[in-house]
């Protein structure tokens, strides 16, 4: 059995959606199924006309019979006539809908929303890594519930190790320093709790400067310059003593289609804080407490609670590292994508 996955630019990048890719495709070929990685233009989802030009010749030479697996930038704003007229087998990652990301303008969150449909409607079959993300898929974008796959993130066991939490008490949060992450609305709420012991850390790369900046404005604004620190990217066993030294996890999050680093949290067993948005809830379940997202007063409640409230920390804790211990892993995830690969091969190349 083979496979192709097309990814726009370098795969390696350390954000969920790529990180998840790049896993997807490394176990697809730990357990048979030969995958090519094909790299398409990085300009998706904002391809130029050249770069649409390029993307669909590379396609074009896939065979009829090898199923192409598209990276989410790409099946969401792929010209549709252009997929039309390719001879292999779509299939579509869609973390979340493009256009659902936070700070676009209406129009250009209509625009996505309407190229993404218009795609999507050009995919032999699409897999999402959330139930969240497939209702919405069905609700918002007219797919049908039988040409969609939840094939959740898988998880690799970290080496086991102590954890040993640091005084005072780390707060710990991970995300791309982008808007939808919520960032501003964790600086805010950590100005709420300045009467407890504690320090912060927010670990994540920069998305644009304009937000970079912005956060770092306001950090020094609301007085928390000595005690959040911004760490950036990190490398994975910088990360790993990161979570080990932890007290809880908190992303204040606008929206999540699934929310890989609340798996990372869980496998460290951290209590989590968090927002009730996206597929959040399902993730997280009964490991942490969510709040509205944007609400800094809320989002700051729930911290003190966990630190000050030991029984608290201990019930969300305890749930966390259950729920951590029943993740999948990474080959029970690629299984899940073969079987939808092997049954795509094996039917006519009918559009959904």
């Amino acid at each position: 059995m083979k496979a192709v996955f097309a990814i726009p630019g370098d795969m390696h990048r350390k954000t969920g959606g790529f990180i998840y890719e790049a896993e997807v495709l490394a176990a697809l070929n730990r357990i048979g199924v030969q995958t090519m990685h094909l790299q398409l233009p990085d300009s998706f989802p904002d391809p130029s006309p050249h770069d649409m030009a390029t993307t669909l010749a590379a396609l074009a030479k896939v065979p009829a019979n090898i199923p192409v697996i598209l990276d989410g930038f790409i099946a969401g704003t792929i010209d549709p006539y252009g997929a039309a007229q390719l001879a292999a087998p779509l299939l579509a990652i869609t973390h979340h809908p493009l256009g659902f990301e936070t700070g676009l303008t209406t129009a250009r969150a209509s625009l996505l929303v309407e190229k993404e449909r218009a795609a999507l409607a050009q995919m032999a079959h699409v897999i999402v890594p959330s139930p969240h993300t497939a209702a919405i898929l069905c609700s918002d974008f007219g797919l049908d519930e039988q040409d969609i796959t939840v094939a959740p993130p898988g998880f690799s066991r970290p080496p086991a190790h102590i954890a040993l939490p640091q005084t005072p008490p780390l707060i710990l949060s991970v995300g791309l320093l982008a808007p939808r992450k919520g960032h501003d609305t964790l600086l805010a709420a950590l100005a709420e709790i300045v009467d407890l012991p504690w320090c912060a850390d927010i670990v994540g790369k920069a998305h644009d400067a304009a937000t970079t900046d912005a956060l770092h404005q306001l950090r020094a604004d609301l007085g928390l310059d000595d005690r959040v620190t911004f760490s950036g990217e990190i490398d994975s066993a910088s990360l790993r003593a990161r979570f080990g030294a932890a007290t809880l996890f908190a992303l204040a999050t606008r929206y999540e289609g699934y929310g890989m680093v609340f798996g990372e949290a869980m496998l460290c067993g951290l209590p989590i804080v968090s927002c009730d948005t996206g597929a959040v809830p399902q993730t997280v379940g009964d490991a942490g407490i969510l709040v509205p997202p944007g609400d800094a007063g809320a989002f700051g409640a729930a911290l003190r609670q966990m630190l000050t409230d030991a029984d608290t920390r201990v019930t969300y804790a305890s749930a966390s590292a259950q729920q951590g211990s029943a993740l999948p892993t990474w080959e029970d995830t690629a299984q899940i994508i073969a079987n939808v690969i092997r049954t795509v091969a094996c039917e006519d190349n009918h559009p959904i």
